[in-house]
């Protein structure tokens, strides 16, 4: 027999650092043991030692240009800007009253809304694992709020199921949970997991599905008061006080046949994924206080209505021609020894950029999904007062597919702005082809199916088509697979790189930008700091 000490498992070595030091060191510990993954941001990167006189010109101050920007000029880096329009921020954009929205094909929309109403028509809100973006609104004194994703009293919506009418999210989702732990339960009794579970864990996998999914002791999901405490009460059967109807009624639920032919299941995984994890955040005031944040700290570097036309790489260096957008005044050229670029591939695979040909081809190719949202102002906010609905996403199978309630000034007696539509595939293509108004009417139409109260409440709204925006052409990027095209946008090409939220895993988050932009900026000072 072997003198050596048995070995620990790695379960109960973590079990054990757990019950010592608390579960901050065990977290630690996973990750060492490659357990547990963290966020891969650490900071912005250390650009010590930056080569006296070095210059970077960065095209497009959206996060991730403005993020370049403020850390490059931090390291001693002699920076410029320059902006195709007269705001900072690119898709970090908030529209409030006095705002004009100008589309191709010479569309425009006048933003009417109340004063201190607005609506985030791009990104519109923040994960908790969002680190990076995160600790810029902490480092920028950006006021953040917590953005309700997930509202049980929300609603499911299907036109073509429940006579049209919509079913609370709760409701679906306490039903759907309830009755599929019924079908398991009765499968598990008759043996159907023998061959696959031990006595023991069949007995226990039991007991598991009795207590979530609500059942009965004969193992049904059925109507009684203990699913009424989780899929919630008759309008009139609610618990109450005193003598007078208080004591509490049990609700109906929904038949499971009802449930999967309306397809809500498709909507019930929405909330949970990863990337929707509770607690969401948004800024206070609107998005588009982050990028005015960024723009205190670097906004004498930009150059606005500078419209990129020509971008030439040398040995030593890279020169920007630009045109005055709308004509007015004189375009110029910036030299520098570098260039971070962030303009969208929609727009920048137009110009004249010498790279590559192979980074030219996969700008050429990388699609951008096609978007449309819809801010709706309305004079009360009735979702909260007639419907007990505060904050959170409705989900329809109509065009429209989401109604987003405002996360802030809940139970204000004021007007109010929805989300009232955030239009995605083919029906995008649907909506890129109607005038603005007829976009509104669309949207107002199908919401009035879920919301009765919107023609009478309705005060004035705005519908963007993303990919009629002259300075974007697109929502967000759609990498079918990275692999090597990926590989060739990301990298440095001679003096000139690329930035945004196309080049990250985390399309169409403001997290990709800034971590894009970090991972840029760390190349251009690697090739700054070790040429000879």
């Amino acid at each position: 027999m072997s003198d050596t000490p048995s070995r620990p498992s790695r379960r109960a070595l973590l079990k054990m650092i757990g019950l010592a030091a608390g579960s901050g060191s065990m977290m630690s510990a996973m990750t060492s043991l490659g357990h547990a993954q963290q966020s891969p941001y650490r900071g912005p990167p250390e650009l010590s030692g930056a080569p006296e006189g070095a210059s970077v010109v960065v095209l497009g101050a959206g996060l991730a240009g403005l993020c370049a920007a403020l850390e490059l000029r931090n390291a001693g880096y002699s920076v410029r800007i320059l902006e195709y329009q007269a705001r900072a921020g690119g898709r970090c954009w908030t529209l409030k009253g006095g705002d004009r929205i100008e589309e191709l094909g010479g569309y425009t929309q006048d933003v009417g809304f109340s004063k201190g109403q607005y609506i985030n028509i791009g990104p519109w809100r923040i994960p908790h694992h969002h680190r990076a973006l995160l600790d810029y609104c902490e480092r920028l004194n950006v006021p953040l709020e917590v953005f309700v994703q997930e509202n049980q009293n929300a609603y499911l919506h299907s036109a073509d199921h429940f006579g049209g009418k919509p079913v609370r999210y709760g409701h679906a989702w306490a039903d759907y949970v309830g009755q599929i732990s019924e079908l398991l339960a009765k499968a598990t009794n008759k043996g159907a997991l023998d061959q696959t579970a031990s006595v023991e864990d069949t007995e226990i996998l039991l007991e598991s599905l009795t207590s979530f999914g609500v059942l009965d002791k004969n193992h049904r999901y059925s109507r009684n008061l203990d699913t009424a405490e989780y899929r919630g009460y008759p309008d009139a059967g609610a618990p109450g006080g005193g003598l007078w109807d208080a004591a509490p009624e049990p609700s109906e639920p929904i038949a499971l046949n009802d449930l999967l032919t309306s397809r809500f299941w498709q909507y019930m995984r929405n909330h949970t994924t990863y990337r929707h994890h509770a607690p969401m955040f948004q800024p206070v005031g609107g998005m588009e206080q982050i990028a005015q944040a960024f723009q205190r700290e670097v906004g004498d570097l930009i150059t606005y209505n500078a419209r990129v036309t020509r971008v030439v790489q040398g040995e030593d260096g890279v020169t920007v021609d630009f045109d005055k957008v709308g004509g007015d005044g004189e375009g110029g050229q910036v030299a520098a020894d570098y260039c971070v670029c962030t303009i969208p591939f929609t727009i920048l695979s137009q110009l004249d950029v010498d790279v590559s040909p192979e980074l030219r081809r996969v700008m050429r190719q990388l699609h951008y999904h096609e978007a449309v949202k819809a801010g709706l102002e309305f004079k009360r906010r009735f979702w909260e007062r007639d419907e007990q609905i505060y904050g959170g996403i409705t989900l329809t199978d109509l065009p429209i597919a989401e109604i987003s309630y405002p996360s802030n000034e809940m139970h204000s007696s004021g007007p109010g702005v929805l989300l009232g539509a955030y239009v995605y595939g083919p029906q995008a293509y649907a909506y890129n082809s109607m005038a603005p108004g007829e976009r509104l009417e669309s949207v107002l139409s199908q919401g009035a199916q879920i919301h009765p109260q919107y023609r009478e409440e309705f005060s004035t709204g705005v519908v963007l088509s993303w990919h009629r925006v002259p300075w974007m052409l697109g929502c967000y990027s759609n990498w079918d697979e990275r692999g090597r095209d990926y590989e060739i946008a990301a990298t440095m090409d001679k003096r000139f790189v690329c930035a945004g939220e196309h080049i990250s895993y985390l399309p169409g988050w403001q997290e990709g930008s800034l971590l894009s932009a970090l991972d840029a900026i760390r190349q251009v000072h690697d090739h700054a700091t070790s040429a000879p």
